[in-house]
């Protein structure tokens, strides 16, 4: 089972208190309640570098794919739109 926060092999490359370091020192953190966490939107954009020849889907379910038992958010329509309403 993976601990919270923990999007597969990316968070062992990249700790999340690194991430979260980043977020807080550019002011980057939510300040309400989101769908995804600043710190899961990081993870999806340094998976998009990464995957840059995948979809957005083909990425999210990359990302999600340990996560099969966990509810995790689908991505809408309009991809570009929601993670702007994600973060």
């Amino acid at each position: 089972m993976y601990a919270p926060g923990h999007l597969g092999e990316l968070t062992q490359v990249i700790d999340p208190q690194l991430v979260d370091a980043v977020i807080e020192e550019t002011g980057s953190r939510e300040r309400r309640v989101r769908l995804l966490s600043a710190r899961v939107v990081v993870y999806f954009v340094l998976a998009l570098a990464f995957f840059e020849r995948s979809s957005y889907q083909a990425v999210w379910d990359k990302l999600a794919a340990g996560l099969h038992k966990i509810a995790v958010a689908h991505r809408s329509r309009r991809p570009g739109r929601r993670v702007r309403a994600w973060s």
